[in-house]
């Protein structure tokens, strides 16, 4: 799955291969769960950032949006 991050200065990146995101203390954490719909300890974390510094979360691929 991928997802466009946009942050509140107006970058955006997209992160490709997570299966969803969670918010571990003060991070957005995303994880690869190998298509388990869950988060476990098998979970692999893909990349994390600053919650306060994310403005928005968007799934393109629930939209088959390109990019």
């Amino acid at each position: 799955m991928t997802y466009r991050l946009t942050f509140a200065d107006g970058r955006t990146i997209y992160i490709a291969g997570a299966d969803t995101y969670e918010q571990e203390g003060p991070l957005l954490t995303f994880f690869d769960n190998a298509g388990r719909e869950y988060v476990d300890i098998w979970s692999h974390r893909v990349a994390s950032y600053r919650t306060a510094d994310v403005s928005t979360v968007e799934s393109l691929d629930e939209y088959n949006v390109g990019i």
